[in-house]
């Protein structure tokens, strides 16, 4: 089965290669270092500091196998594939609700990227989907459970 394509900008890979690297250098060796207390306590059957680093450690395995999967399948966004006049994955926008006359800066990224909270969000999110390959002026509807949003592009920064 062919693994699924990870598109992220050159910081984005960045960040999780570092992800990766302090799991593997740092947070293996803390937990190791927790289990190998947690077993000194003796009687393990009941130790529930022993089930909590177990707990973790294998969730930080899972994460490493992760990270791994996906820097294998990653492709990288070029800055010579961002244009001006043409928003995709890497384009920073200026977009108006047109109903509530608001205005919202977003970067759009790959899903494995997104993070709404530094308002970069997932061109395969219901709003990255419907303003790639728009242009400015261009106006978009977006279908969410509360109904129907309408923006416009004003600007491709």
């Amino acid at each position: 089965m062919a693994s699924k394509e990870v598109i992220l900008t050159q910081g984005g890979l960045e960040k999780l290669e570092k992800e990766l690297e302090f799991l593997k250098s740092v947070k293996r060796r803390e937990v190791a270092s927790r289990i190998k207390t947690a077993i000194s306590f003796g009687d393990i059957s009941e130790n529930s500091e022993y089930e909590d680093a177990k707990n973790e450690q294998a969730f930080i395995e899972g994460r490493i196998i992760t990270l791994e999967k996906m820097l294998r399948n990653v492709r990288l966004i070029d800055d010579a594939e961002i244009t001006p006049d043409t928003v995709g994955i890497g384009s920073t926008v200026l977009i108006k609700d047109l109903e509530f006359n608001e205005d919202f800066h977003y970067t759009i990224v790959g899903s494995a990227e997104a993070n709404p909270g530094e308002n970069k969000i997932s061109n395969e999110s219901p709003v990255g989907k419907a303003i790639l390959n728009k242009k400015i002026g261009d106006v978009v509807e977006v279908t969410v459970p509360a109904g129907v949003l309408k923006y416009q592009l004003v600007k491709i920064l």
